[in-house]
């Protein structure tokens, strides 16, 4: 009987602790990991990042942050936050710790709400100062250094406006700007505050309706006809190897780029990014990414305002992971904003909706799939293999994986196991692709008996086929002759009793 309460004792306390410990990690992350799948839409996935903390100003000098708008970390992870309901820069050290704030003294450098902020390697800071319509420069110590105003030339138009929200600055020393409400691309302004054209504007797609309308519209209704313009970025930043990423809001495709030096998109073209949600053939939900940060490795890492969810590309536009949401839970947003990475990989959000800075930690799971990527995306397949395998074995769904390894065994002239992978990958292209490849080395591998299968289909086609066929025909007509005999007898034998008289009559 001890033995029995003993044993229903332990089964009693595995339950409760299976409920409530499952309970304590739902609670402890408050979003659902997931992966897509060309088949069925996303499906739970292990989690790639998880909340770790949290910066709102309350315990610093400075007290606490209002409206932050943008995020910068610098080449030594000290970080720099856009307060810019306070109208003022925040320095901080790798660690938190507080090291000055730029732009809230009177004078030539006080910032009016600002709204982007970046930080040159020598350490030079470069502050998107909006409600003053300039780009104000600072030092190290954040002493004011000069600013740069409202760019003068026949190329900008009378009416053009200026309201400098977010900046980048290349190795060159050039300023990239993006302009609120400017439509025809990045600003580039040189070291010396001169205004040198723009760069890599969003095109207009083809429209049917706009062609139907050039054609049976008169002028005056031309005239009348709203002009289509390109939309705006939203963001842009530089990474380590000088292209420069934008992001761009009220599209539902190509909302991430990676523009050439010439200011053309080297991401694949008709790309969804973010979540997509479809009422019959039109989209009824299009994500608005707001800012985007880099690694060295190529990984994209974005930040949608329409869902507050955090997403994650690697270097070909292959997702790799979302967390986040909308919510006012710890690791759940409000209004996110701007988002940066430091050189470890955490990811710091800004949410302008909680006056806060969040920080989060890539998991084990994530930095297994990150370095898996980065041997794919270099085209190490056979290296990348086993970090695959082991993504599988923890995530039987994560396609990615299956596409990663197809690769590998294609490399490698396994083309079966290839046009296996492939197939669980729903890969048609590459599928085709090793099939073709399969066809062609089994050709070569059966050659010889391939050969003298066609030699006797020829003999047999020939010779065999025509034998069987006489002999089938000649044996067909001694049956129909032999009919045709017996038919002929019975009949005689009628007429000759109706001849004789002796038949019997009816």
């Amino acid at each position: 009987m001890n033995a029995f309460r003993k044993w229903v004792a332990g089964l009693t306390a595995f339950a409760l602790l299976s409920v409530f410990g499952s309970g304590t990690v739902s609670a402890a992350t408050p979003y659902e990991g997931y992966t897509y799948v060309k088949h069925g839409g996303d499906i739970h996935s292990t989690n790639g990042y998880l909340y770790e903390d949290s910066i709102d100003g309350y315990d610093l000098p400075t007290g606490a942050f209002n409206a932050p708008e943008d995020l910068f970390v610098a080449d030594d992870d000290s970080i720099y936050i856009v307060d810019s309901g306070n109208s003022r820069v925040i320095h901080l050290d790798a660690d938190g710790n507080y090291v000055g704030t730029i732009g809230d003294l009177e004078g030539d450098g006080m910032l009016n709400e600002p709204k982007g902020v970046f930080v040159t390697h020598d350490g030079m800071v470069y502050v998107a100062d909006t409600k003053n319509q300039r780009i104000a420069i600072f030092d190290q110590q954040g002493k004011f250094v000069q600013q740069f105003g409202k760019p003068e030339s026949p190329l900008l138009g009378e009416t053009f406006s200026y309201s400098p929200s977010k900046l980048l600055v290349d190795k060159r020393g050039y300023m990239f700007v993006v302009s609120d409400g400017n439509t025809q691309g990045l600003i580039q302004i040189d070291p010396k505050g001169v205004f040198r054209g723009f760069y890599g504007a969003n095109h207009i797609g083809f429209s049917w309706v706009r062609l139907f309308q050039k054609l049976v519209a008169t002028e005056e209704q031309r005239a009348k006809i709203a002009t289509v313009k390109p939309l705006e970025f939203s963001n842009a930043v530089l990474d380590s190897e000088g292209f420069i990423y934008t992001t761009t809001l009220g599209t539902d495709r190509n909302q991430l780029k990676r523009l050439s030096p010439v200011g053309v998109d080297t991401l694949p073209a008709n790309k969804v990014y973010g979540d997509y949600f479809v009422s019959g053939d039109a989209p009824f939900s299009v994500p608005s990414f707001v800012d985007i940060v880099v690694d060295n490795d190529g990984i994209m890492t974005a930040v949608d305002l329409q869902t507050s969810k955090i997403f994650q590309y690697d270097k070909l536009g292959n997702f790799l992971f979302a967390f986040g949401g909308l919510g006012d839970q710890n690791g759940l947003f409000v209004q996110p904003s701007s988002i940066d990475q430091t050189s470890k990989g955490a990811i710091y959000v800004v949410d302008k909706g909680r006056n806060r800075i969040d920080i989060f930690k890539a998991t084990p799971f994530a930095k297994l799939v990150q370095q898996a990527s980065k041997y794919y995306v270099e085209g190490r397949y056979a290296e990348a293999e086993g970090l695959w395998q082991e993504v599988i074995r923890q995530n039987s769904h994560y396609e990615l994986a299956y596409l990663a390894i197809g690769k590998a065994h294609y490399k490698a002239e396994n083309y079966e196991d290839a046009m296996r992978y492939f197939k669980l990958a729903y890969s048609r292209a590459d599928y085709s692709a090793a099939f073709k490849e399969f066809r062609k080395e089994f050709t070569r591998e059966h050659f010889a008996m391939i050969c003298v299968g066609l030699i006797l289909l020829l003999i047999a086609l020939r010779y065999v086929l025509p034998l069987l066929w006489r002999l089938a025909k000649k044996q067909w007509l001694k049956r129909e002759a032999s009919k045709a005999l017996k038919g002929g007898v019975h009949g005689d034998r009628n007429l000759s009793s109706d001849a004789t008289g002796t038949g019997t009559s009816v």
